[in-house]
C-alpha cells in the first residue's frame, strides 16, 4: 500500500489551519512543506518559483498572518493553498511545485522521490 511513498508524519502533527516544513529526503536537495485544512492536506516542494528560494523566514512559517494565502520571505508573493498558483508578486501567473499526498490510517505520505 505504501510502496513508493514516503511518511511525512501523522496527519495530527499538521496543525489544521497552519503548516509544517520538512527536510529534503535523503540525498534530496529541497524540502517539502504541507499545509492541513480539516482531512485535507496539500503539499508542495519549498522553493519559490520566483528564484528557487526556501520561502519560509522562520521554521514552519508558511501562510500569512490570517492563515489564508502562502507567502514567500524574499519577496512577498501569494500563493493559493488550494493549487499553489501564485496570485501576487513577481512570479505572478506560475505556481509552486504540487506533491501528491496519499492519507492513510491517519499518516500523511508522499512519492518517495518528492524534493529531489
Amino acid at each position: 500500500m505504501t510502496r513508493g511513498l514516503r511518511l511525512l508524519c501523522r496527519l495530527e502533527e499538521i496543525p489544521d489551519g497552519g503548516a509544517r516544513g520538512f527536510p529534503a529526503p535523503p540525498g534530496g536537495f529541497t524540502g517539502l512543506f504541507a499545509i492541513r485544512r480539516g482531512g485535507r492536506v496539500f503539499a508542495y516542494v519549498n522553493s519559490c518559483p520566483h528564484i528557487g528560494l526556501p520561502l519560509e523566514p522562520v521554521p514552519d512559517r508558511f501562510l500569512d498572518r490570517k492563515r489564508e494565502m502562502i507567502v514567500c520571505s524574499a519577496h512577498g508573493a501569494r500563493f493559493r493553498v488550494e493549487d499553489g498558483e501564485c496570485v501576487s508578486g513577481p512570479c505572478m501567473g506560475d505556481a509552486l511545485e504540487a506533491v501528491p499526498v496519499t492519507l492513510l490510517e491517519g499518516a500523511v505520505y508522499v512519492p518517495e522521490d518528492a524534493g529531489r
